[in-house]
């Protein structure tokens, strides 16, 4: 039998061991005197933190003093204009451009951090980095931590930069919060010193920065998972409960987060009691013409262009009606700054077989005027919407792939199990419609049906979204007991979407060959067992159903080997 599917995937250290508990951190630490900068995110208990670290640095006999950055913050007002996020009437309540400041934007002004006398002065909070030090640790909490506290209202690590006392807004974390820390975070990435995973914040785990980059350096040469994540919606479903055994706090599985590289970690270490969760994102920011190829480099610098997510409905119910995740090219650079926006594709790995649906494309009659007046009598007098009056519905086909470029209005419905292949610009989801329904507090979800209709493509409606957006596979190569296909590509979307299908039982089967020829592959087993992964260098990853797998292009040559006796299709992506 093959492994189950696993959802902490971990690798080894290269040059160093994860340590565990301040202690063991703080005993790599001169005795002073020297300046300390403990840089990491707003969602972060930095005062336990700080605390924890001076008590254990006291243990050693070694005096140290606190200064917080976060008592320098400048005036709530002041860090909203500094970041483009104006009030009054014009203001947008669902989206802000993507920030581009530094962290020193929301302090007054940054304090002199001078060497003391004897021991250490710790600079703690985020920034802390842009303070003159001797030391430089990083302390850091996958961004789902941060989510959950904002969503849930829970201090301290709720809470948005330069406003570390009030609960946060998720509006002000993805837009602005995230993009900061994240600039700043790569920046310093080649001279941090030690790096914290606060996760267990008594005893947390860490690693020297030396080791840290020596196994990012590695992982960018092979094959690489990171850890995936199920959250909960009103829509989710019950499949990767049952089928991968995840145990959602609030009862469904609606989106896994197989690979969305902005969020997403690597965990290294030994196991569960010494593990570090890196993030995915430091793979392309140090070492990206070997993980990303020189040609994507080129074209979308560090950013990794392609995401990886599952959308369960099974047993739940329909996706939000909505644009895609994200505006239309122009829109998306000139209003939201980001440099390319989010083309999307649907890939159905299982149904109900119970008459599941995919909504897709306009109709060919579709009144956008009256479809305008319906949006708004939902939202206003909460009267349901005749969402098949304007939008197609399809029959759900098991492996078949639905193409959604920007501005394409769609849903998966109720009973599927979707694959959801796209380029990676993710935040800006301009929805018109959610069923009427409310979420656990009883609202009604944001719907900011404006930037919808601004992008909505009425260029392809009719015959056409059926022609184009629902293709047939084309077979591109072939070997003895494999084949690869095309199963979907636009003009206008820059990735391409295959499949692999392995027959370990055709007669002179062998292992299907394929080479990265410079750019990096992503691999989702979506039937039969699963597959090994070979690299030319004798490397190999067993890749079992469900999951996803980044393949660097510095591997170049590798072969994919079926697991078991049945047939195999690998789910391919890659940057044309």
């Amino acid at each position: 039998m093959t492994r189950l599917y696993e959802r902490n995937p971990r690798y080894p250290t290269v040059g160093g061991a994860v340590a565990r508990g301040w202690d063991a951190a703080v005993r790599t630490l001169p005795a002073g005197p020297a300046v300390l900068a403990l840089d990491g995110p707003a969602a972060l208990d930095w005062d336990s933190a700080a605390a924890a670290l001076a008590a254990a640095l006291a243990d050693r006999g070694v005096p140290a003093r606190l200064l917080d950055l976060r008592a320098h913050e400048a005036d709530w007002d002041t860090v909203l204009g500094r970041t483009g996020d104006s009030a009054g009437p014009a203001a947008d309540p669902y989206y802000l451009p993507l920030a581009q400041n530094s962290l020193a934007d929301v302090y007054r002004e940054l304090p002199r951090a001078e060497r003391p006398a004897e021991g250490l002065l710790v600079v703690h909070g985020p920034g802390s980095a842009l303070v003159e030090h001797d030391l430089l640790w990083y302390a850091d909490l996958p961004k789902r931590h941060a989510e959950a506290a904002i969503a849930a209202q829970q201090p301290p690590l709720g809470v948005n930069l330069g406003r570390h006392r009030e609960p946060g807004d998720l509006r002000r974390l993805f837009y602005a919060d995230w993009p900061m820390t994240d600039a700043h975070r790569d920046a310093i990435a080649t001279r941090i010193d030690r790096w914290l995973d606060l996760q267990h914040p008594e005893t947390p785990a860490s690693v020297d920065g030396a080791t840290m980059r020596a196994t990012l350096a590695a992982l960018a040469r092979g094959p690489v998972r990171s850890r995936p994540y199920f959250n909960s919606t009103p829509w989710g479903g019950q499949w990767a409960v049952r089928e991968l055994g995840f145990e959602p706090r609030h009862g469904n599985t609606a989106l896994g987060y197989e690979l969305i590289a902005p969020e997403a970690g690597v965990l290294v270490g030994d196991g569960p009691a010494a593990e570090v969760e890196l993030p995915f994102q430091l793979l392309c920011v140090l070492h990206p013409v070997e993980f990303l190829g020189a040609a994507v480099h080129a074209e979308y610098g560090t950013s990794f262009p392609i995401r990886y997510d599952y959308l369960d409905t099974v047993e739940g119910g329909n996706l939000s009606l909505h644009l895609h995740l994200h505006p239309r090219a122009e829109y998306m650079r000139t209003r939201f700054g980001r440099p390319y926006t989010q083309h999307e594709t649907y890939y159905v790995t299982a149904n109900t077989g119970e008459g599941a649906r995919i909504h897709l494309g306009l109709r060919q009659d579709a009144d956008t005027g009256l479809m305008r007046k319906q949006v708004e009598a939902a939202i206003e007098r909460g009267e349901e919407m005749d969402v098949e009056r304007f939008v197609q519905s399809h029959p759900s086909r098991e492996g078949q792939l639905y193409m959604i470029p920007a501005g394409t209005p769609h849903a998966s419905g109720a009973g599927n199990l979707v694959l959801e292949v796209s380029a990676t610009p993710y935040l800006y989801s301009l929805r018109f419609y959610d069923w009427l329904r409310k979420d656990a507090q009883g609202n009604s979800r944001p719907l900011p049906y404006e930037h919808g209709f601004a992008n909505l493509d009425t260029g392809r409606q009719g015959e056409d979204v059926v022609r184009d957006l629902v293709q047939e596979p084309r077979t591109l190569r072939e070997g003895p007991g494999w084949r690869e296909e095309v199963i979907g590509a636009l003009p206008e979307m820059f990735y391409e979407v295959r499949r692999l299908v392995i027959d370990p039982a055709a007669d002179g089967a062998r292992p299907a060959e394929d080479d990265t020829e410079g750019r990096f592959h992503i691999l989702n087993v979506s039937s039969g067992e699963g597959v090994v992964v070979e690299t030319a260098d004798g490397r190999s990853h067993e890749l079992v159903f469900a999951e996803t797998l980044t393949v660097p292009a510095a591997v170049g040559a590798y072969r994919l080997r079926p697991l078991g006796g049945r047939p195999v299709h690998v789910v391919k992506s890659l940057v044309r």
